[in-house]
């Protein structure tokens, strides 16, 4: 996550990327977030802590005549007191106050004071402002100009490039523009027979197809549920005190299959926050309002109704404002906002919408025995999932075909049981509509402060809400999120598109990914992110159309490489003038390894699995006491999607790479390097079990030591190895298989037991020290990294 310091340092690297290029200040892009940082705290939108009652978020309050001195005066700027303050040498009159610990730096003083000379011009903060489609740029006179752009994203980028005086990389080789792509829109790598027939024949009819061919994928889905997941906070989990077991994986099936379906996004999100208010509501939409139940919940036997009934709301405002609107609402919950223009009341407001979720029952009967796992959680709905429902299809037809055919009951019974467990569902959470509870404003979010004005369900001014006649519900909610012409559906659909050009870049157009608000970062491509989301409400809410549209254009394509120049130019690859280069997220991680040894199973939905983990790992979880059991059959090399998710306890694995807890929204994940996730790699039971069922098909699949290599590497990274890889591996292994031969005992150890079948006839040192190899090659920082 970018850090307050990255983005600053951010803004002031665009002091010439914009303003050098264009020959003016753009307020939002440099101006702004210098006053967010320095200045808003005291003199911003927060009325309640306003030092010398000075506003400068507001041009007018900016401006105004305060008794003869003016804080930016446009007719004299030499006589602004903001410009006299911040260059002040007196401690007692300098601006910030030095025990603010925000010093200006001479380039942002410098910058204040160009902006002030040239009049000092607001503009509207972006985020605010719907998006409107922009004609892109029309194409230069360079070489590039028509040659490179492949669709009108280009354009933009290209006429940023040129005026940088810069030209974009060239495209990356096959090999890793065909990982790129499959890790992007699959979560997994491609199969070689995909990379060798792109490689042969890399035309962009070609690439089309293959583009095409992960977005059909089932796997598309998956790929686009970890994301969505890590948005709303979704866990196996209730989080609090015992952090109980809970079944939502019907919602996980639901998020993966609406995105496999195309599912529009505008429908996404009304079912998700109002599936029980829609009229006639099927399984699915009820499935799909289990979002409204995912928060963290305590099951705790003395908790306190109204504190809890706070805590809850407090966690469905911050999720939902950072989810769909990209604000930081949470900061309203004590205050109004010290940076963006939201206050303590619209933050009250925004909670009374779900004051109607009926989900109370384990606070008003907090001795109901709650301390069981799962943790009963009403109301709650017998469900089948939509996976569960195709498969349970799919076996009552083969049964009915097996049966005209003349099978016995005997060759029938193994269907005739799945069919009967398919048929069984799962009681999962979801909302049910009750008498809205009163709210009120908490002041400094007290929850026994009962003090405050009740409040009417609403949204943030700011962002466009209307009152609307009767109380509104959240049905309403949703349906305004997602209105392009009476609601904020232009500004949700930003939000989104900036996050679909992070999950293809590595970086949002927006770094910030959930905070387009004063403490974020502006676009650095305004009129792209602009046009995407217009694109977006366009096209009907697709998401794979918009995936597309990124994967099909040529800053997409481009190789990640940057050469020292462009390294010092531009160092966060703002100008996109070059790919990104990033470590894969965890479950990918672990996705890759499981497909590079031929473990991973494909199997769509179902119930969380349990891969290996420390035996002891839940040592101190209580309310009740458990031991981890781990899954015992197939379900042990299953996506990382459906990994069983505990919020106190996430496994060690996920961990190591970063994943999140998920008791808060997600919308870019840290990406560490530490020693413990390159032990994890070598040492995890999945990893280790993965290097010896890869070394035993290399094994097999060829006869000499240096093929056996090329097969690895084919595996791990879809190419075979050069001559320094072959060196190091095979000097690895004949090391290692010596050692072995002289303790047999650690090579057993390595191995474990119920070697497979294809392993029977490989000799025990050998096989351990080509296991020994693999673990090193899935170590490999190209293995886990998407370039």
């Amino acid at each position: 996550m970018p850090t307050r310091t990255t983005t600053l340092l951010a803004a002031a690297s665009m002091l010439t990327l914009v303003g050098g290029a264009r020959g003016e200040i753009d307020f939002n892009a440099l101006v702004r977030p210098i006053l967010s940082d320095k200045c808003f705290q005291c003199h911003g939108p927060d009325s309640a802590h306003r030092a010398a009652d000075l506003r400068l978020d507001v041009e007018d309050a900016a401006k105004a005549d305060r008794g003869g001195l003016r804080a930016i005066d446009a007719d004299a700027p030499g006589e602004s007191e903001v410009l006299t303050r911040i260059f002040a040498d007196d401690e007692g009159l300098v601006m910030p106050p030095p025990e603010a610990h925000k010093d200006l730096t001479e380039k942002e003083k410098q910058t204040l004071r160009s902006w002030i000379e040239a009049g000092a011009p607001y503009a509207p903060a972006w985020a605010y402002v719907p998006p409107k489609w922009t004609e892109p740029p029309p194409p230069g006179d360079a070489a590039d100009a028509t040659d490179w752009p492949a669709n009108w994203i280009d354009r933009f980028v290209l006429d940023r490039l040129q005026r940088e005086e810069l030209s974009p990389s060239d495209q990356a080789d096959p090999v890793t523009l065909a990982r790129r792509l499959a890790f992007d829109l699959t979560g997994l790598p491609p199969s070689q027979e995909m990379v060798d027939k792109f490689a042969a024949h890399p035309t962009d009819a070609a690439y089309e197809q293959m583009v095409d061919q992960h977005l059909a994928s089932p796997r598309f889905g998956e790929r686009m549920a970890i994301y969505w997941l890590d948005l709303v906070r979704y866990a196996d989990t209730v989080g609090y005190h015992g952090d109980q077991n809970q079944t939502v994986w019907p919602y996980r099936d639901y998020v993966i299959h609406a995105f496999n379906t195309s599912k529009p996004f505008d429908e996404f999100t009304i079912e998700q926050l109002a599936g029980d208010l829609v009229p006639d509501a099927d399984q699915d939409e009820r499935i799909a309002s289990g979002y409204n139940r995912l928060l963290q919940t305590s099951h705790e036997g003395g908790v306190q109704l109204k504190e809890y009934r706070a805590i809850y709301q407090a966690d469905r405002v911050r999720n939902v404002s950072q989810v769909w609107m990209a604000a930081t609402m949470g900061c309203c919950q004590c205050h109004d906002h010290k940076f963006d223009p939201l206050s303590i009341k619209e933050f009250y407001q925004l909670g009374a919408f779900f004051a109607d979720v009926d989900d109370e029952e384990h606070l008003v009967n907090p001795y109901g025995n709650l301390n069981r796992n799962p943790s009963p959680r009403n109301p709650e709905l017998p469900v089948q999932s939509v996976y569960q429902r195709q498969r349970l299809a799919e076996i009552k037809q083969q049964i009915a075909e097996l049966t005209a055919a003349g099978a016995s009951p005997e060759e029938l019974a193994a269907l005739t049981t799945l069919r009967k467990r398919l048929a069984k569902p799962v009681s999962m959470p979801i909302s049910a509509s009750t008498t809205p509870r009163e709210v009120r404003v908490l002041g400094r979010g007290d929850w026994q402060d009962e003090s405050g004005e009740v409040v009417p369900p609403a949204a943030p001014e700011s962002l466009g809400w209307r009152p609307l006649p009767g109380r509104a519900t959240r049905l309403d909610l949703a349906r305004w999120l997602v209105d392009p012409d009476r609601g904020a559906g232009l500004l949700t659909a930003r939000v989104m598109a900036n996050r679909f050009w992070g999950l293809m870049f590595g970086e949002g157009l927006a770094s910030v990914m959930d905070d387009f608000g004063g403490q974020g970062q502006p676009p650095t491509h305004p009129a792209l992110l602009d046009n995407l989301s217009v694109e977006f409400v366009r096209s009907g809410w697709d998401v794979k159309h918009m995936m597309k549209q990124i994967a099909m254009s040529r800053a997409y394509r481009q190789s990640s490489y940057a050469s020292a120049e462009l390294l010092e130019r531009d160092p966060a690859n703002q100008l996109l003038a070059r790919q990104g280069r990033f470590r894969l997220p965890a479950e990918m991680i672990r996705d890759n390894a499981l497909t590079a040894s031929g473990l991973l199973i494909n199997e769509l939905g179902g119930p969380s699995v349990k891969p290996y983990q420390p035996v002891d790992y839940y040592e101190h979880l209580n309310f009740p006491r458990r031991k981890y059991q781990a899954s015992t059959d197939a379900d042990q090399w299953r996506r990382g999607v459906y990994v069983h998710w505990q919020r106190q306890y996430l496994h060690p694995m996920l961990k190591a790479f970063d994943a999140p807890t998920r008791e808060e929204c997600t919308a870019r994940r840290p990406r560490s390097s530490t020693p413990l996730a390159t032990l994890t790699l070598l040492n995890d039971p999945t990893f280790v079990e993965a290097a010896r069922v890869m070394a035993t098909e290399a094994l097999a699949a060829a006869s000499e030591d240096d093929a056996r290599v090329d097969e690895l590497f084919r595996r791990a990274v879809s190419r075979p190895a050069d001559e320094v890889e072959h060196k190091a591996i095979l000097s690895l292994v004949h090391e290692q298989r010596d050692h072995y031969t002289a303790l047999p005992q650690e090579a057993e150890r390595l191995l474990g037991v119920g070697l497979s079948e294809a392993a029977q006839g490989i000799a025990t040192p050998e096989l351990a020290a080509w296991t020994f190899a693999c673990r090193a090659v899935l170590n490999l920082g190209e293995t886990i990294t998407r370039n």
